[in-house]
């Protein structure tokens, strides 16, 4: 890792935490630099103030030269656009692809109503069968000092959880542990970190984690243990977050990322808008990076022919069949 940082006077205009490693693609060692937190980012802010905006092509420059790269990747954009324009220019290909649609929901005084339709009784139901076990929901705010065992309580859910049996969850791995507890606790000093949790017994079986950043909550993580799946928790520690909100004067709960396609992510049930969410590419000048460019830009010109070849031969297959 390399931290790339930018001064204009004695001020701090810029800071760019890279990682360089190795991957595969299209049959090719490629050398490939990230933005640090990858994968597990969910919306990643570039660190470039304004004055540090018209020295972007001076920028790419210093990371071609301190990190020798085939790619530059960075995942989990928004409005990005006019900042990389001088990176689009100085590389031999570059992509601009969608990531996801993630929901967020404007938080309103008519949400301190009761929903209306499915969700209404949606959440009624899960208020009922959480009541049937004398399950309730509890607030955190964690600071600094009392974060530790938080972090215990949300990992013994997660592991708990399909996620942890998948190996898929925040705190999967070692690796994953350190890095997380780390970030999480560093977030906690600055007060920014908040769970709803439904307790039964004196016990977390399910959780929301979520990041507070000017009063815009990022629902960061969710798990509940297996054999509580069926009290509809999720809804209702998100119907929790909106009436939270409510109480301290937050403007938006945001999904802070989903799924590109088959997104089940229960907030958009609620949504008000979508935040788009995009993955830059950017390929330099050596030969690697020139067949991968080139391997690149073939995939997308064939993809959406050979997308539309499988519909034609789907239809005409279905319609043969027909008596």
């Amino acid at each position: 890792m390399q931290i790339l940082l930018g001064w204009h006077g004695q001020r701090l205009v810029l800071c760019l935490p890279l990682t360089l490693g190795r991957e595969t693609r299209a049959g090719l060692r490629l050398q490939v630099v990230r933005h640090l937190g990858h994968p597990l980012s969910d919306r990643l802010a570039l660190l470039v103030a304004d004055p540090a905006q018209g020295a972007m092509p001076e920028v790419l420059e210093q990371i071609r030269r301190q990190l020798p790269h085939d790619l530059l990747q960075l995942h989990e954009l928004v409005d990005a656009e006019r900042l990389l324009a001088p990176w689009r220019r100085a590389s031999w290909y570059s992509e601009q692809a969608l990531s996801c649609r993630a929901p967020e929901h404007l938080i309103v005084d008519s949400d301190r109503e009761e929903a209306t339709g499915t969700l209404r009784y949606e959440l009624r139901r899960a208020k009922k069968r959480c009541a049937e076990i004398d399950a309730r929901v509890i607030r955190m705010a964690p600071q600094a000092d009392g974060m530790d065992g938080v972090l215990e309580m949300l990992r013994e859910v997660e592991q708990a959880s399909w996620k942890g049996a998948d190996g898929l969850g925040i705190f999967s791995g070692e690796l994953r542990w350190q890095w997380m507890a780390s970030a999480l606790r560093g977030l906690a000093a600055e007060g920014c970190v908040r769970v709803v949790m439904l307790e039964h017994q004196g016990r977390c079986i399910s959780y929301r984690l979520g990041l507070l950043e000017r009063g815009r909550l990022y629902d960061y993580n969710i798990a509940f243990l297996a054999q509580y799946k069926n009290l509809g928790s999720g809804r209702l520690l998100l119907d929790e977050w909106i009436r939270w909100g409510l109480d301290e004067g937050w403007q938006w709960v945001d999904a802070s990322r989903v799924s590109l396609s088959r997104s089940s992510h229960q907030l958009h049930e609620r949504m008000s808008g979508l935040v788009e969410h995009q993955r830059w590419s950017f390929y330099s000048w050596r030969p690697r990076a020139l067949l991968a460019g080139t391997a690149e830009r073939i995939w997308q010109w064939l993809k959406p022919r050979l997308k539309a070849w499988r519909e034609r031969r789907q239809a005409n297959t279905v319609q043969g069949s027909r008596p």
